[in-house]
Formats: C-alpha cells, sequence, structure tokens
C-alpha cells in the first residue's frame, strides 16, 4: 500500500470510527495501484443542490477530495430540482464523452436512469449508487448489477413508525407523505412505515407522495388533514416534507393533536424535534454515504475490477433521532 492511499484509508477509517466500522473494511483492505501517470476521475452526480441532505453529500465529498487531490479529481453535478430525472440523464451521458472512470450518483427515478447508466457500464464506467438504488427487476432486464451504498430504507423507516407506535393506540388513523414514488427509497421508506403500523394495529388511511419537497409536503399534508379529520399522525419520507406537515398543522388549527416523524436528521430539523412538533427522524448520515461510495468507486477503479465483480449492496449505519437523542 503506497503512503498516500494509507492516508486515504486512515481518513475513512476515522470518519468509520464515528459510525461506519463495517463499511470501512472496503477501504482498509484497498491493495489497488493507480497506474504510473495517471489520476482516476470520479464523478459525484446527485439530486436537488439546494436540498439539506445534498449540500451535506457535497460538502464531504469536496472536504474528501481536498484531502486526496493528488489521487483522483472530482467532478460534481446536481440538479436544480429533485424530480429532474431528464437532468440527471445528460450528467450521466457528459461523464460518459469525457471518459470518466467512474460515477457515484443518488438517483432521481430508480428506473429512469437505468439505460443510461447501462450505457456508462458498456462504455467501462464503473458506476455506483448511493441513497437510493436502482430498481433490481430493471436491473436484470438490462442485464447489469449496480452496487449501492447507504441504509437499509425499510429498516430505518420501520424504526422510526415503531418510536411513533409508542405514543398511538390500535386504531388510530395515520397518513404516509412519501417521496418521489418511483425511487426505490421512497417505496421501502413507505413500506416501513406500514410495517410499524400494521404491528401496533394503527390504520394507514393515505399514502400520497410529497416528491422529497417541503412545500409539496405541506400540501398533501393540508389534504390529508382536511379529508381525515381523526388524523393522530403523519409519517414523512423526508425532514423537507415533515416540514412542510409541521406548518399544514399549524395552518388547521391542530398544533399539538397530530404526531409528525420525518427522516434524514437535517440541520433544519432540530428545532422542531426540540420542542415537540416533530416526534422522531431517522439519520442517515448523508456526508459519509458520499465520502463512502466515492472510496468504494476509487477502489474498484485502481484494482482494475469490473464491474460485474462489484458486491450488490454496501449496506451503511442509521440512527434513530428523538427530542431526547439530538
Amino acid at each position: 500500500m503506497t503512503q498516500n492511499m494509507r492516508r486515504r484509508v486512515l481518513l475513512a477509517g476515522a470518519l468509520a470510527a464515528t459510525g461506519l466500522t463495517g463499511v470501512a473494511r472496503f477501504a482498509a483492505d484497498a491493495r489497488g495501484q493507480v497506474p504510473p501517470g495517471t489520476k482516476p476521475k470520479i464523478a459525484l452526480v446527485l439530486k436537488s443542490m439546494s436540498d439539506p441532505f445534498t449540500v451535506a453529500m457535497v460538502d464531504a465529498a469536496r472536504n474528501y477530495q481536498q484531502h486526496f487531490s493528488s489521487q483522483f479529481s472530482l467532478t460534481i453535478r446536481g440538479t436544480a430540482k429533485q424530480t429532474d430525472t431528464a437532468a440527471q440523464i445528460r450528467m450521466v451521458e457528459e461523464m460518459i464523452r469525457t471518459k470518466t472512470n467512474a460515477i457515484v450518483i443518488a438517483p432521481t427515478d430508480s428506473k429512469a436512469l437505468i439505460p443510461v447508466v447501462a450505457r456508462a457500464i458498456k462504455a467501462g464506467i464503473i458506476t455506483i449508487t448511493i441513497d437510493n438504488p436502482l430498481d433490481d427487476a430493471a436491473q436484470a432486464a438490462a442485464g447489469i448489477s449496480v452496487p449501492f451504498v447507504g441504509p437499509n430504507n425499510r429498516s430505518g423507516a420501520k424504526q422510526v413508525g415503531q418510536y411513533l407506535a409508542t405514543r398511538l393506540k390500535p386504531g388510530d388513523q395515520v397518513g404516509i407523505i412519501e417521496g418521489i414514488s418511483v425511487s426505490s427509497n421512497a417505496q421501502q421508506r413507505t413500506a416501513g412505515s406500514r410495517d410499524a403500523m400494521d404491528a401496533a394495529n394503527v390504520r394507514v388511511v393515505a399514502v400520497e407522495s410529497g416528491n422529497w419537497e417541503y412545500g409539496k409536503g405541506r400540501d398533501v399534508a393540508a389534504k390529508m388533514l382536511a379529508e381525515h379529520p381523526q388524523l393522530r399522525a403523519l409519517l414523512c419520507g423526508n425532514d423537507n416534507m415533515a416540514m412542510g406537515a409541521v406548518d399544514a398543522i399549524r395552518d388547521a388549527g391542530r398544533g399539538g393533536g397530530v404526531y409528525v416523524t420525518g427522516y434524514n436528521a437535517i440541520e433544519a430539523i432540530k428545532p422542531l424535534l426540540a420542542d415537540g412538533r416533530v416526534l422522531a427522524t431517522m439519520n442517515q448520515f448523508a456526508d459519509r454515504q458520499a465520502v463512502f461510495g466515492i472510496d468504494f468507486a476509487l477502489k474498484a477503479v485502481t484494482e482494475r475490477r469490473k464491474q460485474r465483480e462489484l458486491s450488490r449492496v454496501i449496506e451503511t449505519p442509521l440512527q434513530l433521532v428523538t427530542a431526547s437523542k439530538r
């Protein structure tokens, strides 16, 4: 192992010590060498660049590359909106044209990105997903296998739901405000929320997409509150939508009467946790996902691994965050 790679491993290990010890193994056993005179080109393709979760990924990725600028270059691209799949497709096409060595992508859509990702893999570009995995059936149909570096979203949402269930009683009504419905992480979080509610005999009376956005989340919450006067809680697929739900509850004059949960543990949710307007959220460590996605891709490139040789899932940790555990 070269001195530079040892430094990279140590930094990854330092991050691991704060909660990613299981994931750090793929960095710690890196033995591949970057061919003399070359520097791998890594691209990070993300969703809405104004989203706090994405901002955390960008900041961590830039910091990591600055520590190891002699070992790899990093290009970061992101969309203006959470739903701009066409823009992400163009970004991946750009990386194919510029002969990027690896792409780490947080897909806006778990199926629509499959064709362009397949073209990238065919061009010899290592491709990794973070935050949101690509659809398994669509991957199989396209004859590709794309690793996912990230948490078990269903388990995370179930944990949040279980915490909420301690405040509810059998027969209570709740609504689920999910993310973009065609995204695997949104589907898994909805499934996890249902798991917890079913186990507690709580009725899910409405499920609707809030597109991961504050404004859409607020509008959906307002609609659910109007249509279901007995609603006792809103389980939201991310914190942006949870903040929208909180404001919808206030506007409806039902403050204190409807529980709200979120997901992501962004900085802006902390005051709402502190005063009880949000009951719980789930920290999935956006910054570490970005770093380990990049490191996994860089390891694959330097070891000259083939896409089909890569592990399908590298699971990262989750941490329930409540008012008492901020």
